[in-house]
């Protein structure tokens, strides 16, 4: 599988294949003070930003992640990054992270239409048998983001991930099967139809 390639599409958000040709559509956004606050990853400039996409294609290429540029189809703007990460396929295990999207796009119901789609893929082309999501525990409005989406909190990771301002934080650990999700899927678009 070339994972150079994967683009994925639904009614409201396009994923495609993140280039550093993307980096200039990228910077505004990441320049937008807090976006990664509880993340270790920094972005805030433009030679942050270039190491970060550098990193992310160098994942890629090992196998290990399969990074996406955020479009908006609603106004055809970019949003932010997202990615498959930490890829597991001997154990059929993922994980969905790295996700930073402008604040413009903060509780438009973007990032759960991507999430959505990130997860159907996964499961249904991918064949993978779990997604784990790792998050900053001070970070509530990504746990009940992912809660909602039918992810159980599996653990916490007592100060394991130092973040760029120094502070060492604790990682929430949260665990979605297919089973929960096709069971929490069919709950979310059906109240989105109501």
């Amino acid at each position: 599988m070339n994972l150079n390639t994967i683009s994925l599409e639904n009614e409201r958000v396009k994923l495609i294949p993140l280039t550093q040709d993307h980096r200039e559509q990228l910077l505004p956004i990441a320049m937008e003070p807090g976006l990664t606050q509880y993340s270790p990853s920094e972005i805030n400039s433009e030679a942050a930003l270039s190491a970060y996409i550098k990193n992310a294609l160098e994942q890629r290429d090992k196998k290990l992640a399969i990074p996406f540029l955020v479009i908006d189809k609603n106004s055809g703007a970019t949003a932010g990054c997202t990615r498959y990460m930490h890829i597991d396929w001997a154990n059929k295990v993922l994980h969905i992270g790295a996700t930073w999207l402008g604040r413009s796009f903060h509780g438009s119901g973007l990032n759960s239409q991507m999430k959505c789609l990130m997860i159907d893929y996964a499961f249904q082309v991918l064949k993978f048998e779990k997604i784990e999501f790792r998050i900053d525990e001070r970070n509530m409005r990504s746990r009940k983001a992912v809660e909602k989406l039918g992810a159980l909190l599996e653990g916490i990771l007592l100060r394991n991930v130092y973040l760029s301002d120094g502070f060492k934080r604790n990682t929430c650990c949260y665990g979605l099967f297919p089973e929960t999700w096709e069971g929490t899927k069919a709950k979310l678009f059906s109240a989105t139809k109501e």
